[in-house]
């Protein structure tokens, strides 16, 4: 069985590539920098020893699900996969970026006391009766959402993950439209 393989000329520049094949150009874009925000909050965990609370964790899923994603977008439209695949593919990539930037800004808030977090890492701890049972779970830190680990310029980890999230889902919309356009020019 050969493969599909299509032949694209090798734009001069990222910027021809974006006009020309708008759906690989955002593809590219959205897992370049979405890896690198992983590889950042990896950065912030493993070398720089800043705790992620259970927010900040849920906050990769989205990146977890849209950089592999993105790279399969790439090799989808190297290989001549259906346009309507890689529009549904950038569009899925789109919505879970928004939602995770709403999440993010949920979580900004959570920090700034604008509103309640999840009780689970941001509510007073409860007492769960007395001895050494108490004891081991003082022991344990588990971050809190409420309380942000880094700040720059004002803005945490959270608030940058809300920016980022909202550009990555401005790219894949962008690829999205682009991709559209071209679709109906073509056919």
């Amino acid at each position: 069985m050969a493969a599909n393989l299509q032949t694209h000329r090798m734009p001069a520049s990222y910027l021809d590539l974006a006009q020309e094949r708008p759906i690989a150009a955002a593809a590219v874009a959205v897992a370049v920098l979405g890896a690198a925000t992983i590889l950042g909050a990896w950065f912030f965990q493993y070398v720089l020893g800043y705790q992620p609370c259970p927010m900040c964790l849920e906050e990769r899923y989205p990146y977890y699900f849209g950089i592999p994603l993105a790279v399969l977008v790439i090799l989808g439209e190297q290989v001549g996969a259906s346009r309507k695949v890689l529009l549904l593919a950038l569009f899925a990539i789109a919505a879970g970026m928004l939602w995770n930037s709403g999440f993010a800004s949920f979580h900004a808030g959570v920090e700034w006391k604008w509103w309640e977090g999840p009780r689970d890492c941001s509510g007073a701890p409860t007492s769960l009766g007395a001895g050494s049972l108490l004891k081991e779970l003082e022991s344990i830190h588990v971050p809190r959402c409420d309380e942000a680990a880094w700040t720059f310029l004002g803005i945490s980890l959270a608030g940058y993950d809300a920016l980022i999230s909202l550009a990555l889902a401005a790219i894949a919309g962008w690829g999205l439209w682009g991709g559209w356009k071209q679709g109906r020019a073509a056919g």
